[in-house]
């Protein structure tokens, strides 16, 4: 039999001190996780919506495009997942740890895997690599790390350069039909249609995606102000549930707080609607108060100086925490979540799961492990309500707290948007340089 691990959930209910005594014994109940779970499906682990409906918490992964272009692996500006093909070992590294970090799904990475996206602006030679071959490596890949557990594959498509043409829902359709064809011949275990400004494109992703008989999970990137033609978070999760979707929520743009202030509007307006349908949250680990509807693209420091805005592990704790007793039961991160933000929600949600990650072998809860460094005022921080009340400097003095977006206010529909197959030309940028600085 495997066992997935000893759990010390006394250690996760510590007092607001955070100060255990040294002859300290844990309450440890040893659980077979993988195996009771395999257990209900006759060998297979329980789908995504038996595990939702059961009440039980899932763990989505982290950020995949900005870790990987951290590492050398992605090219910041197309943000492609051609990783899959060109170093697949980078990317089932990068699961590896997600799913060590307490991940119950590993999502396929095909974020900006449709043909039109990976063709645009002169990315990629469509004759040396296709969106079939970057979405089929993918798949394979995901299916061998999730096999290493407990974890479920789910296919995932995102919004489309030809929906911000404005070519209108029949070619967008067609660009989501190519990538479905793969996740089923994958057999993928459930969709993730995510990071859409605009839920009228979202709805016509839920549409295809249903097309494959698989559960459905949409996620708009947008806050609380609705999506950027002006449709309200409410009813955009009304329109989404209306199309098909079983599990809604928001992913990328904005921080946790803006996040959950969007999925409170999103749940609200279902509850209003007589709707029903899960809810899910995978907000960026960046903080940004500062930002407009368009999210944190808009910042300055977007996308190579955003380092001074990471959350803290103990800041994701917060978000898992309330996030939780909002009633979300999916809950993970996108852009900016490492593998120690999967491990902070897995920790602060392991007396509800019954278990604690692998990756929790070598972090002892709210700085615990401390106590055995060289220096006694390092060891003074062997304690939550340390951790739980810094406030973190920048070490750059002087340091602005907010920034000013650029609020260009450009969206589907606008020339700007134009999308096109040739790199854009030193002319065109001077162009984009003088309205920079209008």
């Amino acid at each position: 039999m495997r066992w997935l691990h000893a759990v010390r959930v006394a250690a996760f209910r510590l007092p607001r001190s955070g100060v255990r005594p040294l002859n300290r014994t844990f309450y440890t109940t040893a659980i077979m996780a993988t195996d009771a779970k395999k257990a209900k499906q006759g060998g297979k682990p329980a789908g995504i919506l038996e595990r939702l409906n059961n009440g039980e918490v899932v763990v989505g992964d982290g950020g995949f495009v900005f870790a990987l272009e951290k590492r050398g692996y992605v090219k910041a500006g197309p943000w492609t997942p051609e990783a899959t093909v060109e170093n697949p070992e980078a990317v089932i590294q990068l699961h590896r740890e997600f799913l060590r970090a307490g991940s119950d799904v590993m999502q396929t990475f095909t974020f900006y895997a449709s043909d039109d996206k990976l063709e645009n602006r002169g990315n990629i030679d469509p004759k040396k690599m296709t969106g079939y071959n970057v979405n089929d490596s993918a798949c394979k890949i995901a299916r061998q790390v999730a096999s290493e557990g407990d974890a479920l594959v789910a296919g995932g498509v995102s919004q489309t350069p030809t929906y911000l043409s404005g070519k209108g829902k029949e070619h967008t359709q067609a660009e989501f039909r190519k990538q479905m064809k793969v996740f089923k011949e994958n057999n993928v275990d459930f969709m993730i249609a995510e990071y859409f400004e605009h839920v009228e494109e979202a709805e016509w992703a839920v549409e295809v995606c249903k097309e494959i008989d698989k559960p459905v999970a949409c996620c708009l990137c947008i806050g609380p102000d609705g999506d950027l033609h002006g449709v309200s978070t409410a009813e955009c999760a009304v329109k989404l549930a209306k199309a098909g979707s079983d599990i809604i929520g928001v992913n990328c743009h904005f921080d946790p707080d803006t996040s959950l202030a969007a999925l409170r509007k999103m749940k609200a307006g279902l509850e209003e609607a007589g709707l029903k349908a899960h809810l899910m949250i995978q907000p960026l680990a960046y903080h940004t108060p500062d930002v407009n509807p368009q999210g944190f693209i808009d910042l300055p420091e977007f996308p190579f100086a955003l380092e001074p805005r990471v959350c803290t592990r103990w800041e994701i704790q917060k978000y898992a925490r309330e996030a939780y007793e909002m009633g979300v039961r999916y809950i993970g991160g996108c852009c900016g979540f490492e593998p120690y933000h999967i491990r902070a929600i897995s920790e602060e949600l392991a007396a509800e799961r019954g278990f604690l990650p692998a990756a929790s072998d070598k972090h002892a809860p709210w700085g615990d492990g401390l106590r055995l460094h060289t220096k006694p005022w390092v060891r003074a921080r062997a304690r939550r309500s340390y951790w739980e009340n810094l406030k973190p400097g920048t070490g750059r003095p002087f340091s602005a707290g907010l920034s000013a977006p650029d609020s260009w206010g450009v969206t589907a529909g606008n020339k700007e948007l134009l999308q096109k197959s040739d790199a854009t030309t030193d002319s065109e940028l001077k162009d984009l340089f003088q309205h920079s600085k209008e």
